[in-house]
């Protein structure tokens, strides 16, 4: 029996109290989401792999945990993917890429292992741009499994390089999906999808079982439907792990864990609305960000003409990651098989990489705690600060990115605020939530970007706006398409 989509679209929280109540299936659930995920994920670029056999394992086992009385927490028993770059055991893990289409790990990475501790149930490996982007690529045809499209209009991209979790979310294909981010590859497809995620401080969530892009860059995070429940999946996630030597961020304790993220009684939120946020942004974004704000105003102090240092942000994160990428990645660039790559500019752009001189990657490195402590001297003042979480609706699947839009005019003297590579080099947390709809009927989305270790800051302000609007409960209407799927 496949459960009625209404089910299907509940949040991490609403499925987890049914399911304990035993009012819902984990078995049914499960099933059902496998349906809907070979129904349509194929078709919005979206699934590698259903992993049909371990989910109904531990659905069933969920199912005989929760009869006995044996509650393991909020995420027991509730179905979820992973963007296809962490290790699953028996299942392949291609990291997008056809050279590793094939590839086989016998162990389950560390953020599975922990869900699977908190009785969450696998059901999919999620598509992503290949090679978590790394090689440079410049259009949404860049995965071996085909464009990740977004389910409010699938002739636009669903973002990279979390393409999968984004539509997957969106689709209702699952309620809550794991991502990542090293340059802004969990905010913005969420952005795309109209989905919140939730990019946790960097150290947060141990990368054991991860392909890795960027060894000091690389995060993992929840996307979800609300922030809220990407509060309980980060929850489930988060600590120490002596495997991952940079995962030293202490545990984390969700303030929402038992109603949801909320601002305190009494208490109002100070944010900070980042100066030139809305410069060269399109004018419905632009708009839609005007009207969150006065729906934060209701609940918290504004405070405008926030600002970032001015410093080299994006020329140390471009400098870090290309470094590391070739590392990363040496063996294939070096062995030519880099051009089985599916996009033209994955097939030479590591090899560009290689050329970056040891004496700038280590400059950019000693940058890094200079960095971090400017910006978070620029924060202090704050609970948090908002921008726009991208400058524009998702790109169309058909053009390169850099001809996706006609570019918003700025003032002369205007530069872009540059909080994507300042926050991701040195490593803070920030969610994305959706707050309308622009250009082609898609999604826009507002940002919270808090200081290190400030994630239930951000989950509480963006939870928030959450019971004061109603944007994440929005639906796609899916339509029946054939598969890009080669």
């Amino acid at each position: 029996m496949t459960l009625p989509e209404d089910v299907l679209y509940l949040g991490v929280r609403e499925l987890g109290e049914a399911l304990r109540a035993r009012r819902i299936s984990p078995v049914e659930l499960a099933e059902s989401y496998l349906a809907r995920l070979e129904r349509h994920g194929p078709a919005l670029g979206a699934l590698v792999t259903t992993t049909r056999e371990r989910a109904l394992r531990e659905a069933a086992r969920a199912e005989r945990e929760i009869a006995a009385g044996r509650h393991r927490g909020p995420l027991h028993g509730v179905p979820y993917g992973v963007k296809d770059l962490l290790a699953t055991r028996d299942y392949n893990t291609t990291w997008g890429a056809a050279p590793y289409r094939d590839q086989r790990f016998d162990y389950d990475a560390a953020v599975v292992e922990r869900l699977s501790a908190a009785g969450a149930v696998l059901v999919a490996k999620l598509a992503m741009v290949e090679l978590a982007g790394g090689m440079g690529y410049n259009q949404a045809n860049a995965s071996f499994t085909g464009p990740g499209r977004t389910p409010w209009n699938t002739a636009y991209w669903s973002g990279g390089s979390s393409s999968g979790p984004g539509a997957a979310v969106a689709a209702a294909l699952v309620p809550f999906a794991i991502g990542s981010e090293t340059w802004g590859s969990i905010v913005f497809p969420s952005a795309c999808c109209g989905v919140s995620g939730l990019r946790p401080t960097f150290g947060r969530v141990s990368r054991h079982g991860a392909m890795a892009l960027s060894w000091t860059m690389d995060k993992l995070g929840p996307m979800c439907r609300t922030a809220d429940d990407c509060g309980l999946v980060l929850a489930a996630i988060a600590g120490p792990d002596p495997r991952d030597a940079l995962a030293a961020a202490p545990p984390f304790s969700y303030d929402g864990a038992r109603g949801g993220a909320r601002v305190p009684p009494g208490r109002r939120l100070r944010i900070g609305v980042l100066e030139g946020a809305t410069l060269g942004v399109q004018p419905e974004v632009a708009a839609n960000f005007e009207r969150s704000l006065d729906v934060l105003r209701g609940f918290a102090t504004l405070v405008p003409g926030a600002q970032l240092p001015d410093l080299p942000f994006n020329a140390a994160a471009e400098t870090v990651i290309g470094a590391e990428c070739a590392s990363a990645f040496e063996e294939l660039i070096e062995s030519g098989r880099v051009r089985e790559l599916t996009a033209p500019e994955d097939r030479w752009g590591g090899y560009a990489q290689t050329a970056v001189p040891a004496k700038d990657y280590l400059k950019a490195l000693r940058l890094r705690g200079p960095m971090s402590a400017a910006v978070d001297a620029a924060l202090a003042p704050y609970d948090c600060v908002v921008s726009p979480t991208i400058d524009t609706v998702s790109y169309p699947v058909d053009r390169p990115f850099d001809k996706a839009w006609p570019p918003v005019p700025m003032p002369d003297g205007a530069r872009p605020v540059p909080l994507g590579g300042a926050a991701n080099f040195v490593g803070l947390p920030g969610i994305a939530v959706p707050n309308g709809f622009g250009r082609e009927g898609l999604p826009t989305s507002i940002l919270f970007t808090g200081r290190a270790l400030a994630e239930n800051a951000i989950l509480a302000a963006a939870g928030e706006l959450q019971r004061r609007t109603d944007w994440h409960s929005k639906r796609p209407k899916l339509r029946e398409a054939v598969s890009g799927r080669r």
